[in-house]
């Protein structure tokens, strides 16, 4: 074999082993936390970055964490100059690269001989509560001091030792803070796993070694990302959407982008947006450039052709963000300042950012890109008392729609889709751990856009409270419906209603919930677009209207 050939495989075999570690730390976090959200849904990310902060693996997990932790690990580095063995530092400010307020990011170092960090790890976990004006901190809030608990870089664990009074305050201003207790430390725990793993690799292929591997994946993941967008033809496309409202009186809130593509380089321009809103629909930058990212990510593992298999590895580090510059004017809604309100801008405005991206590069590659998915992560938060326990509970859950057709398929029914990447709350999971009872749970026939190819169906979840809980539904989608591609229809919007007795009220897509023993509700989520001009002479049973 070469030498060109071994050195390539060597980056290969390393960039598994790196990815690894990342695996083995979400696996390890998923297992040992405590809440629905992290064990059931893995509402989690983790990631290996270099000694200088450099992403350099990630597990495959939630795209719009991935995107924006290298700023939160940028954030924790400028914060402490020093760092010990064992030190695990916790933050979830939106404006310094973190997400939403439950989000919340820990970083550690990993040590071998010198005073210097030779690599960091982190994790992300969407913890069901931190505060805040309504039970699961996403509420209908007008500055993020409402939304919860906002944490700068701190020190939950020093040099080995529980910091045992920041434990203390973060713990008080909680609703269920035994539950934040056991997934912080499974968070913790999850740093030692990957700890001991880096170690190992160092131990096997020395600091030297590991460096030089670093530097070509990065260059690699850099030559993938500039290889993609070299096959776009050059030129400026541009696309609009818009969200439905900020559940804050403002309503038809336009996403502009244009895309400028010079050979491998592009130019993803939001100027023109809508300026930043009251309500909690906007988005820090950081949120907005994973969404761009994940976007440019779809093209290396999109089948470019009908039959075409994946393009290429589907590796994500610091390299690949190089050929990708994105203009996000402050003070709009893709590049909120504090002390905007912005929980809803990482779940459903990152959604849109993904769609308006979309739209623009399928105008540049119109047999490629697929139609929009249902453009919503539907987050419905809730807690209260449980009486069969008499302690507080906080349950959070995104809920499944249906999945954009590509030029090649229908879409897919009932999964997440973009921006979130979780998995489906279990009946059994949910009823376990709250005052709650799933009655229906099914696919929503017939609400994906038809087409060509159709878009996938969503799905109608109705959960009845057996307590009195409150807390908020946050969704997108409910008024402008998600677009089909080359003629295909557009997917069906979702719809909403709290059933109490024989009355049934609809409830706008942002609404706060206070839900007696008994009241039922009743989440019909979007499907995705079609693909293609519908042949009519072609009707299935996805041609109705949707239930």
């Amino acid at each position: 074999m070469s030498a060109p050939l071994l050195e390539a495989a060597a980056r290969t075999l390393f960039g598994g082993l790196l990815s690894s570690v990342a695996d083995e730390m979400l696996e390890a976090l998923v297992r040992t936390a405590f809440s629905p959200n992290i064990k059931e849904r893995r509402d989690a990310s983790t990631a290996v970055f270099d000694g200088r902060g450099r992403l350099i693996a990630q597990a495959a997990a939630i795209p719009v964490h991935l995107g924006a932790m290298p700023l939160s690990v940028e954030a924790a580095l400028s914060a402490f100059g020093s760092w010990r063995a064992g030190d695990v530092v916790a933050l979830n400010d939106p404006f310094r690269g973190g997400t939403h307020l439950p989000d919340l990011t820990t970083v550690s170092p990993v040590f071998e001989g010198g005073q210097k960090p030779v690599a960091f790890l982190a994790t992300r976990a969407h913890h069901a509560d931190v505060g805040g004006a309504t039970p699961g901190s996403m509420p209908l809030a007008r500055d993020i001091h409402e939304e919860g608990l906002r944490i700068p870089p701190i020190r939950l664990v020093e040099a080995g030792e529980t910091a045992a009074s920041v434990w203390e305050l973060l713990l008080a201003n909680v609703r269920t803070p035994e539950e934040r207790r056991g997934d912080l430390k499974a968070q913790i725990a999850c740093h030692r796993t990957g700890e001991r793993r880096m170690g190992e690799v160092i131990l096997r292929h020395g600091v030297s070694e590991l460096a030089r591997q670093v530097e070509g994946l990065l260059d690699y993941g850099e030559r993938l990302m500039r290889s993609v967008i070299e096959r776009i033809p050059d030129g400026e496309y541009g696309f609009e959407d818009v969200l439905d409202g900020d559940g804050m009186g403002t309503i038809g809130i336009p996403i502009r982008v244009r895309i400028g593509i010079r050979r491998d380089q592009a130019t993803v321009d939001f100027t023109g947006s809508a300026p930043e809103c009251p309500g909690g629909v906007n988005a820090v930058l950081a949120v907005t450039r994973s969404a761009v990212l994940y976007a440019f990510l779809g093209l290396l593992v999109t089948p470019w052709e009908k039959g075409g298999a994946t393009l290429y590895d589907p590796l994500l580090n610091a390299g690949c963000f190089r050929p990708i510059r994105v203009v996000a004017p402050e003070g709009t809604v893709v590049h909120a300042r504090p002390p905007r309100a912005v929980a809803a801008g990482n779940v459903e405005t990152s959604q849109r950012i993904v769609d308006v991206v979309l739209g623009a590069l399928a105008r540049a590659l119109p047999g490629v890109v697929p139609a929009a998915s249902q453009g919503t992560m539907n987050n419905l938060a809730l807690g209260g008392i449980d009486p069969r326990r008499g302690v507080p509970f906080a349950f959070y859950e995104t809920i499944a729609g249906g999945a954009g057709a590509t030029p090649h398929a229908d879409g897919r029914d009932a999964v997440h889709s973009h921006m979130t990447n979780t998995w489906n709350t279990p009946v059994e999971a949910l009823e376990l751990a709250c005052p709650l009872r799933v009655e229906r749970y099914e696919i929503r026939r017939g609400s994906g856009g038809r087409g060509v190819h159709r878009g996938g169906d969503g799905v109608i979840r109705e959960i009845r409270a057996l307590a009195p809980c409150s807390g908020t539904f946050l969704a997108e989608r409910r008024c402008f419906r998600p677009y089909g591609i080359q003629g295909g229809d557009p997917g069906a919007s979702g719809r909403d209603a709290v059933v109490r007795g024989e009355a049934r009220e609809e409830i706008p897509a942002k609404v706060r919930l206070d839900l007696a023993p008994g009241d039922l509700l009743s989440i019909a989520t979007p499907g995705g677009g079609g693909w293609g001009r519908p042949d009519d002479s072609g009707e299935s049973a996805r041609s109705r209207p949707p239930g």
